[in-house]
This record gives structure tokens, sequence and C-alpha cells, in this order.
């Protein structure tokens, strides 16, 4: 029988259901970024998108496991600032939370800006007033908290689904469709992919946030997290596959929706930006609330549903991305991302050295654990050399160094 985990943290448990766990790991990670992959995979080809897709899914997915495994041996509902700290020190704990915030607000960021243009061209409204809309139903899920996140994630989540696949079958059965389109490879525009593939993955801080709402089932966490992201691969997958096959390398646009709305007609450009939406709304919710719990953890806030201190701590979350987003402030904005990169290195060493430790210093046995392959030396030195390659990639790219193609 599980033993009663002590309540000592400020983050208070609430049940998930398997599938509204799931369904965060999708929301998380699927944000308006995947109208974007086609583009970015265009040189080289759906077939090489594919593979590093499929790649880079099972390396965060593993780096994602250890997390899982990590809060399982572990009494008190923690996020990984805490997690870090108990583990493997305050240094990483700093490290990990300062990745967490800059992930964080570089995304909410980007969704204020996105959400402007898209609810502006909707409605016709201004950006700004379009960003404030989409902030609302974003901040009031984030404050209601973990259980809340999970219900809107699962609706919200379903409703983006089913608009992406009619739009994705409108795509295959369109007379514009070629399979030429989507069978051609170009290994010399290869490794850019591969980067743009493996951040496609964002989930990692969501994990500690399943593991408190499924502490009455803990053997769920795992399945949930692998069909979550396995869900995230199938959909990164379609979207690129209908777009390519309609348009080709040379008629892809920027956007998806703009090419949808090109090809398919008005009606796939609306259904297009109504996924966009829902997409960085999930998005939001899963990022901003991880951020918030994150602060909590960090601070040893004594609870976090204290009405005195948690209108502060949302507004922490959710102010500074809004602002950040009309500040003009673009510079800092690049700084954001820098921070971003470097966080995502954070993300594939601390996890094994959190996981390494708990196995020795943990409070309990887990009713799960990751099977010894998984968590073999040489996977878990892949995962670091990987991760850490990406960033200096992109770091290079960011400054205009590295030529388009090898």
């Amino acid at each position: 029988m599980t033993e009663k985990p002590k309540q000592t943290s400020g983050l208070v448990v609430h049940e998930l259901t398997f599938w509204e766990a799931t369904m965060i790991i999708v929301g998380a990670n699927i944000g308006s970024g995947i109208l974007g992959l086609p583009y970015s995979a265009r040189l080289g080809g759906f077939p090489i998108l594919l593979l590093w897709l499929a790649l880079a899914g099972t390396l965060v997915t593993v780096s994602m496991l250890y997390v899982a495994e990590t809060s399982l041996r572990t009494h008190e509902p923690l996020q990984l600032p805490g997690l870090a700290e108990k583990y493997v020190g305050k240094l990483g704990s700093w490290l990990i939370f300062l990745s967490v915030v800059a992930n964080s607000v570089g995304c909410m960021i980007a969704y204020m800006s996105g959400s402007g243009r898209i609810l502006a061209e909707l409605l016709g409204i201004s950006h700004s007033i379009g960003s404030l809309l989409f902030a609302i139903p974003c901040v009031v899920v984030v404050y209601l908290g973990l259980k809340a996140t999970g219900v809107a994630e699962k609706i919200i989540s379903w409703g983006m689904i089913i608009l992406l696949i009619t739009i994705i079958v409108a795509s295959l059965l369109s007379p514009s469709f070629d399979p030429a389109n989507v069978s051609y490879v170009s290994w010399k525009h290869a490794v850019p992919i591969f980067n743009v593939a493996l951040f496609c993955y964002i989930a990692q801080y969501a994990v500690p946030e399943l593991a408190r709402g499924l502490r009455h089932q803990p053997k769920k966490l795992a399945p949930s997290v692998i069909l979550g992201m396995g869900m995230t691969f199938t959909l990164l997958a379609l979207v690129p596959l209908a777009v390519l096959g309609i348009t080709g390398k040379d008629g892809v646009t920027e956007v998806a929706t703009i090419a949808w709305g090109n090809t398919l007609g008005p009606w796939a450009r609306i259904v297009g930006n109504l996924f966009a939406l829902m997409a960085m709304m999930t998005s939001y919710w899963a990022v901003g609330g991880s951020m918030l719990t994150n602060i909590v953890d960090k601070f040893h806030i004594k609870s976090e549903t204290d009405p005195k201190v948690r209108p502060w701590v949302v507004a922490a979350v959710t102010i500074p991305p809004f602002a950040l987003a009309y500040s003009g402030l673009v510079s800092f904005v690049d700084a954001i991302y820098l921070a971003g990169t470097f966080g995502g290195v954070i993300m594939s060493i601390i996890p094994v050295l959190m996981l390494n430790s708990a196995r020795k210093n943990g409070d309990h046995e887990p009713e799960w654990t990751v099977s010894s392959r998984m968590s073999s030396k040489p996977v878990q030195y892949a995962i670091i050399i990987i991760f850490c390659a990406a960033a200096v990639y992109a770091i290079l790219s960011m400054f205009g160094v590295l030529p388009a193609g090898w």
C-alpha cells in the first residue's frame, strides 16, 4: 500500500484523472509553434523531420521519466527546484528555477504577441486588446490552480485536436495533395531541422505537476507522460505532412494557416487560427501554472492557496509577459530566448543527477521505476551531449554564424 505523503510543502495535492494529466502534457507541448514546423522542415524534407521528431521525442520522454521516478521517490509534492535542492543541492535548484522562469516567460511573451495578432485579424481590434482578451481566461485558470488546469486542458485540447484533424483530413483529401511533396529528402539540411524538432517538446516542467495530481494512483504517472508525448509526436508530424503535401517546399508559408487558406479556402485559415488560439491557451495554462508552483516551491511559500499571497504570485507570473510583449524591448526578448536555450541544457543535466541521487537518497521505494536500459549511463550521456550540442547550435544560429545547410 502506498504510504501517505507528509504534507509539509506549500503545494496542495489536487487529484487529476489520467486523461487530465495526459492532456496537460499535450497542451504544454502543442503551442502555436507547430504552425511553423512545415516551413522549418521544407528544405530537408518531411522524412527527416519525422525521424528527428521521433528521436527528440524519445530523448525528452526518457528525461521526463527520470523526473517522474524522482518525484515518486519523494514524500512531498515538490516542483523541480525543490527536487533539485533535495537531491542535487542549492546551485542545481537555482539553475533549474531560473531555466523554468526563462522558458515560461519566453513562451508567454510569444503567446501574448501571437494571440493579439490572431484576434486582431479575426475581430478587427487592436493587437493589445486582442492579447488582453486572450489573457483573461488564461489568467483565471492559472489562478484557480491545478485541478482547473487539468479540466480546462482536457476540454480545450480535445477541441484543438478535432479542429486540427478536420483541416488535416481536408488537406490529405485535397486534389492539391501530392505524395512527392512529402517524400523528398535533403540530408544537407538535416542538422537545423533536428534543433527545431528538439525544442518542440517543452513539457518537462509539467512532470512534477502530474506527479502531484496523480499521487492517488502513482502507477499512472509514467503511462500519462508516455501517452501525452506520443500524442504530441503524432500532432507534430501530421501538420507538416498536411501542409507540405499540398504546397511543396516552394509554396509553403512561414505560418501554416496562410498556406491552408491559400489552398483550401478562407474557412481553413479561420479554423487554423482558432486552433492556434487554443494551442497557445493550453500551453499558457501549463507553462504559467508550472511557473507559479515553482515560485511557491522555490521561495517556500507556506500555502499556495493563501488568498493574501496567491494574487501577488499570479500577478508576478502573468503581468511581465504581457508588458514585455508590447514593450519593444527586442534585445530583452532575445536574452530570454538565450536563457531558455541554456534552460534546455539544464533540463538535460539536472534530471540525470536527480535520478541518480534519488535512487540512493530517496524517501522510499517508488511504485514504478525507469527501466535499467533507459536509465543506463550511455543513455544518460547521450541525453546530456545532444541537448548541449543543440543549445550551442541554437546560440550560434541566433548570431548568424551557421550555414543554412551542411
